[in-house]
């Protein structure tokens, strides 16, 4: 067995093309985890800004009706 082939899979370049595709792989599975994690954030805030709002709607007018 040779040095530059592990376990017998192919060339060292073979190796490290899989392991950089593989990188690009995770890469991409890491951005678009980000993504979503970045609309959650942001549907979160919109909603926390809405009871906000409705809180501050009710000090105003004590009468309003509240869901």
């Amino acid at each position: 067995m040779d040095i530059m082939e592990p376990h017998g899979r192919g060339t060292a370049a073979d190796t490290a093309e899989q392991r950089i595709k593989r990188a690009e792989l995770a890469l991409a599975r890491t951005e678009e985890m980000i993504a979503e994690n970045i609309a959650l954030c942001s549907r979160i805030r919109t909603q926390r800004r809405l009871v906000e709002a409705k809180e501050r709607m009710t000090k105003i007018d004590p009468n309003s009706p509240r869901q």
